[in-house]
């Protein structure tokens, strides 16, 4: 799901974002590329390693780009989910790796 805050378009993310949400989550963000992007995770209730490495690479092309890339909103599981794998909710790693 998608709406606009502001300046920023918002990218409401399913309860189950595993495998098969990669690429329709890589699609909807690619229809973004180029414009400020608000990611909530709020109903997120697991998140595999397939839609971190979307969001990530998603970060890295919108920081590259100067364009606003955040998270404003995640549930406790997107957390420790994220946690599991070695990120924080920001999607910042508890050790950043070189670009």
């Amino acid at each position: 799901m998608e709406s606009k805050t502001d300046e920023s378009d918002v990218v409401a993310l399913a309860a189950i974002m595993d495998l098969n949400a990669a690429a329709p989550l890589h699609a909807k963000l690619m229809g973004l590329k180029g414009r400020p992007v608000v990611i909530d995770a709020g109903a997120v209730e697991r998140i595999g390693g397939q839609c971190l490495q979307v969001l990530l690479a998603a970060r890295n092309a919108w920081e590259r780009s100067g364009t606003p890339f955040a998270v404003n909103a995640h549930s406790q599981a997107f957390a420790t989910g994220l946690q599991h794998l070695g990120f924080q909710p920001d999607l910042t790693g508890t050790t950043e790796v070189a670009r």
